[in-house]
């Protein structure tokens, strides 16, 4: 089979020559990687893994993205990120929040807001061919699409933004609104422009945390439900498929999200006995595929080799003709071993062994499938 029928089987729980992979790792992570097997650059980690997937996206071509003196970046939305180190590794954090503070939209700067105008498109329909011919499953997006509460928080502070959600504050609406229709004119034009050869559109909302929802079902449905619903309709209209990244125990929103077109659940945190895999397949199975799964807080972090190959077996029992794309439950982290690792792979008959790297070409340009999602 090639990725990309291996994964439409998937879909269909119509039975495969295995389970379908999407990888996931903090640049630390895959750099031990590529260095446990011999490898050159992503491209090639991601033909040794097994991933199933790849990414187009459009170029960057708007205004310059500022560096400032201490060192932040800036995004999309005027906001500044930083990379605050940790023992083993670093990630990108919010240092500066343009619209902190700001109760009256006669005080809202709306010149930080971007436009889907800054993309260049051009290439897309040749990068998609190319990864059709190669047998890839398609996707465009990452977690950070649309993103009402985790990225807004970024630009606004996240205590601000459930108080927003609660407030129906018009100052938080008004960057929420500009933020839907930036990725959604964004998307439609990337899906117009691929010509039907998009498998799956990618975004993300961290509806949960660690134990339970972060929103209640009634803000959902008064807010982010129909903003989702005209998203996944327009999704669905070019033939792909819908996929959203939920951090945390999202269970509760599953039933709602299902309803307004969502296809499949990204990463799958297994945090409480509800958003238990298993106890998520029972319950929505039949009417949701499922993303991820293999917990970065846990086994893949702390476990052994036999512990990740154990978790890795159960899976593969409960999906034995499909309905879930194996992988990490986020991004795995920094200072997971290596062995980990390679043992879910390896067990889940996807990694290529013997390795021979100088095999691999990269096609195109470096994949961004298997880095930490976009901020921005």
């Amino acid at each position: 089979m090639t990725h990309r029928e291996r994964v439409i089987r998937c879909c269909e729980r119509s039975g495969y020559d295995r389970i379908p992979i999407k990888h996931e790792g903090t640049p630390e992570v895959n750099g031990e990687l590529k260095k446990h097997f011999g490898l050159k650059n992503d491209e090639q980690l991601m033909a040794v893994l097994g991933d199933d997937f790849r990414y187009v996206e459009p170029r960057y071509v708007g205004p310059e993205l500022r560096t400032f003196p201490d060192g932040s970046v800036e995004g999309y939305f005027g906001e500044r990120y930083i990379y605050v180190q940790f023992d083993g590794g670093k990630y990108l954090e919010s240092v500066y929040k343009p619209f902190a503070g700001i109760e009256d939209l006669k005080d809202l700067d709306r010149s930080h807001y971007p436009s889907a105008d800054w993309f260049d498109y051009s290439s897309l329909a040749t990068e998609a061919a190319t990864l059709r011919r190669q047998g890839f499953a398609i996707c465009i997006g990452s977690a950070g699409d649309m993103d009402f509460i985790n990225s807004i928080a970024r630009a606004r502070g996240f205590e601000q933004v459930l108080m927003d959600l609660i407030d129906d504050s018009e100052v938080y609406l008004d960057i929420m609104q500009a933020r839907f229709r930036f990725y959604f004119e964004m998307h439609e034009r990337i899906l117009k422009e691929c010509g039907g050869m998009v498998d799956f559109a990618h975004v993300g909302d961290d509806l949960g945390n660690q134990l339970g929802p972060m929103i209640s079902l009634e803000i959902f449905d008064r807010h982010l439900a129909p903003k989702y619903a005209e998203y996944f309709r327009m999704v669905h209209s070019y033939g792909a498929r819908t996929m959203m990244h939920m951090c945390g125990t999202v269970w509760p929103f599953l039933d709602r999200l299902i309803g307004l077109g969502l296809d499949v659940y990204d990463v799958v945190q297994p945090t409480t006995p509800e958003n238990d895999i298993g106890a998520l397949r029972d319950r929505f199975g039949s009417r949701l595929l499922f993303q991820g799964s293999m917990d970065v807080q846990r086994e893949l972090a702390f476990g052994t080799p036999a512990e990740v190959e154990h978790e890795v077996e159960r899976r593969l029992a409960l999906f034995p003709k499909g309905g879930l794309f194996l992988g990490p439950s986020h991004a795995v982290q920094a200072r997971s071993p290596v062995e980990n690792v390679v043992a879910m792979y390896r067990k889940a008959g996807t990694l290529m062994d013997p390795i021979e790297p100088w095999v691999f070409e990269v096609a195109g340009p470096e994949s961004t499938a298997i880095s930490m999602s976009k901020l921005f």
